[in-house]
């Protein structure tokens, strides 16, 4: 979204045009959400798959795409080494941020079975990008780079994990004991006259729930180009020091899409979509973002002319890790019970100060 809604244009205008144009941005970013979560809840009843899935799958791709498209062209233009700390960084920020504020919010809900397949993918994915970081950088050290062939090999990952989630799904609906209700779909292509415990609901055609989806979608994505950016520079008028907006306002606005559509599920009282798109997200940042910019040009591991060039191997990948492994624990805990309880968030939030703390004290801002 960075050169398809780029900030040059609006550092002209005034305060109050700002105020304006954000406030519009907002708009447009929760009507997105609100169109999005609908959409793809509803779609997601109508042919049977579990809200988690469409959450991990379609809702974390469509989110995810705009940041793989910039890193991709990013690492074209000669700034690689950004790819590589948006994609850790945004892991980072999903899994504390999102994932431990919505269990402030929700006691949000645990699909056993998926969860112990996605979230075995999710911390795989972390646990293979950190051994492939640390096996180069033993083996080449500060000319260490995730090259084309591991990018081919993670996107090759992403297409099995896309296949195997859909195969998850048809086994889950076997699988999973439901009250027993007179629900019928007069096709499998259409999502119309549901029938529901005797009462006709007629909802929309798949058509028009894809289209739907897909609105909400670029409304999401546009709503917070436009939002980031007026605060971004409304901020730089007010001399906030640069080094605090990229750590904060940059940070939260590469996923202020997934932020936004996960308070807008638990809103609209779909709160499986907010661990689905986390734990998707999640694996998409590391197998499609990573993957589509070292394919295009090979990423650096370390940055020799940062005041922090080991920063990456020495805080940002441990601290994924730490995260992703914490989140498995309460996957662990939340298979007993069936739901994700709310002292989960206070660790994951606390832990994400933490680091941004810590990136600061390094002379570094949080990739992101």
């Amino acid at each position: 979204m960075d050169y398809l809604i780029p900030e040059a244009p609006f550092e002209a205008l005034s305060v109050p045009l700002l105020l304006v144009i954000g406030a519009a941005g907002l708009w447009i970013l929760s009507w997105g959400a609100d169109w999005l979560v609908e959409a793809a809840s509803e779609l997601a009843e109508g042919l049977g798959i579990p809200k988690v899935v469409v959450g991990a799958t379609v809702v974390s791709l469509g989110t995810t795409t705009p940041e793989c498209a910039v890193s991709v062209m990013a690492a074209v233009g000669g700034n690689a080494g950004l790819a590589l700390g948006n994609a850790v960084g945004s892991v980072i920020f999903d899994t504390a941020v999102i994932f431990g504020g919505g269990c402030l919010l929700a006691r949000l809900p645990a699909d056993r079975f998926l969860l112990q397949r996605q979230g075995w993918v999710q911390f795989g994915s972390a646990v293979l990008l950190a051994v492939l970081c640390y096996l180069q950088w033993f083996r080449l050290g500060d000319a260490a780079i995730i090259p084309r062939w591991a990018g081919i090999g993670l996107l090759g990952l992403l297409a099995l994990y896309l296949w195997i989630s859909v195969k998850w799904s048809q086994q889950h609906q076997r699988h999973k004991v439901t009250p027993r209700v007179d629900t019928q779909i007069d096709a499998p292509a259409t999502v119309a006259d549901v029938s529901v415990g005797g009462h006709s609901k007629h909802t929309k055609g798949t058509m028009r729930l894809l289209f739907e989806l897909l609105a909400g979608l670029i409304g999401v994505l546009i709503g917070s180009r436009i939002t980031i950016v007026c605060v971004t520079i409304l901020a730089r008028r007010f001399n906030i020091p640069d080094v605090v907006i990229s750590a904060t306002l940059v940070a939260c606005g590469t996923s202020l899409p997934e932020l936004m559509v996960g308070i807008t599920a638990i809103r609209k009282r779909h709160p499986e979509l907010l661990v689905g798109n986390v734990i998707g997200a999640d694996i998409l940042n590391i197998l499609f973002v990573t993957g589509a910019a070292a394919m295009a040009m090979p990423l650096p591991i370390v940055d020799p002319a940062g005041a922090q060039p080991y920063i990456f191997l020495w805080l940002h990948i441990p601290a994924m890790l730490i995260f992703l492994l914490f989140f498995r624990l309460c996957i662990a805990k939340a298979n007993k019970s069936g739901y994700f309880e709310h002292w989960m968030g206070y660790p994951l939030l606390i832990g994400y100060v933490a680091f941004t703390v810590l990136s600061f004290i390094s002379g570094s801002p949080v990739g992101h």
